[in-house]
């Protein structure tokens, strides 16, 4: 029952369009900084962490260190083994989830007002006295491995991981946060504590909260969860030079259908250009059935069920993307017309309706990602890892409505550039040869 409460409470808490939001910026007493949303009509709070640096910061051949770090955090802290201290925050209804990836380590944990002392208490202990005992993280690594033998065997993964090494080389972009199986299995229990070291530290901190607590509270709470963390952790890596060049990559694998990633040169979310980068790739790729690619690979030829692409900015690199499946026999003429529409767009030739259509949905669609306090404060925390203004949900759809023909048809000459596009193809398709590239 007492679980259902705060399930309850996680769907009925802030549902405000953007506009709606009051941000402040929080400064604890130990110089902790968040931003905070108060809602104080139902006694409940959500809190996210974020440590920059994420799994990119593995110790060189430990990679998958972090992973596994992150996934054994919830195994037992203090006094408590796993299952004591899976007990202990189920008594007291509150969720706590840890999660990586490439620029981030991510902490959510939602809980009661009436027993918020007690659930920072025991997250405290878990973020600054875990067991990591040798059971638990054997326990975790066998996971681990298994998600790892399984993406052996995925198509889509192993596209995504040729695509990143394609892309990335040696970066840790480059390969999986995962880790291989090799370098999993030979990580120890004194690996997984100086992965802790290595990412969980104060200078490299971000933080957002939404709910039943005043600003004075949030402060105090800061500095008893965060405060004994030590002030610095490993560097951070450099930029990943961007190793993408124009052609096709095929990797033999016996299936019936290939699966396809494409990409370019991106920008970063700073960049100047960026929301108009945004507008024209809704129009390309991103707009369901309304998209061009949508319409010319799937409605007009049948080539495939569905393509789509996305802006993939990083901390450290930022790519253009897409992807799609096709038949082994059709992937070939599904690659060409993408390539061909790439182009077209690439003139930055747009009709008003494609404009006016995409600016509508993008507008449309922000506030309905603000529906509860716990989506509310990831988005929070977001705009702090991509050094947006504290303003920035009240001015964004402003942004995106000032975007003009003029300023597509200048970024997508700019940005896009369909001989540039690295295609990798997963699959036994037809007409493709095998190689770097053709």
């Amino acid at each position: 029952m007492i679980r259902f409460v705060l399930a309850t409470l996680t769907v009925l808490c802030l549902t405000l369009p953007a506009r709606a939001l009051d941000i402040q910026e929080v400064t604890s007493p130990g110089g902790l900084k968040a931003w905070l949303v108060e809602a104080h009509d139902i006694p409940f709070t959500a809190l996210e962490i974020r440590f920059r640096g994420g799994a990119s910061l593995d110790a060189p051949d430990k990679r998958g260190a972090i992973t596994l770090m992150a996934a054994t955090l919830e195994e037992g802290a203090g006094q408590m083994d796993a299952q004591a201290f899976a007990e202990a925050t189920e008594s007291l209804a509150a969720q706590f989830s840890f999660d990586v990836d490439d620029d981030t380590l991510n902490i959510s944990a939602r809980m009661l007002t009436e027993n918020r002392d007690k659930a920072v208490d025991l997250l405290r202990e878990a973020l600054t006295n875990p067991r990591f005992d040798q059971v638990a993280v054997d326990r975790v690594r066998g996971q681990v491995l298994s998600i790892i033998a399984s993406d052996e065997e995925d198509p889509n993964a192993i596209a995504g991981r040729s695509f990143r090494k394609l892309a990335y080389g040696d970066h840790p972009y480059g390969s999986s946060l995962n880790g291989t199986a090799e370098s999993v299995k030979a990580l120890t229990r004194e690996d997984i504590f100086d992965a802790k070291a290595r990412v969980m530290a104060r200078d490299r901190l971000v933080i957002s909260a939404v709910g039943d607590i005043t600003p004075e509270e949030l402060g105090v709470l800061l500095d008893d969860l965060l405060g004994a963390l030590p002030e610095t952790g490993a560097p951070m890596p450099p930029r990943a030079e961007l190793r993408l060049s124009g052609g096709v990559t095929v990797v033999d694998y016996d299936t019936p259908q290939s699966v396809v990633i494409f990409g370019q040169q991106g920008l970063a979310m700073d960049d100047p250009d960026f929301f108009a980068a945004y507008v024209i790739n809704q129009i390309l790729g991103e707009g369901g059935f309304a998209s061009r690619l949508m319409e010319e690979v799937r409605e007009k030829r049948g080539l495939t069920y569905g393509i789509y692409t996305y802006l993939a900015p990083k901390d450290l690199a930022e790519t253009w993307q897409g992807s799609f499946a096709s038949a082994n026999g059709k992937v070939a003429e599904a690659i060409a017309v993408t390539r061909a529409e790439w182009a077209r767009m690439a003139t930055g030739e747009v009709t008003d309706q494609e404009l006016n259509d995409a600016k509508t949905y993008l507008t449309g669609a922000y506030p309905l990602r603000f529906d509860g306090n716990g989506q509310i404060a990831g988005i929070l925390a977001g705009m702090q890892l991509n050094h947006m203004p504290i303003d920035y949900v009240n001015t964004r759809n402003a942004k995106v409505e000032a975007v003009t023909k003029e300023d597509v048809k200048r970024v997508a000459q700019r940005l896009l550039n369909a001989d540039a596009l690295r295609f990798v193809v997963v699959g036994k398709p037809e007409g493709l040869s095998t190689g770097a590239s053709n």
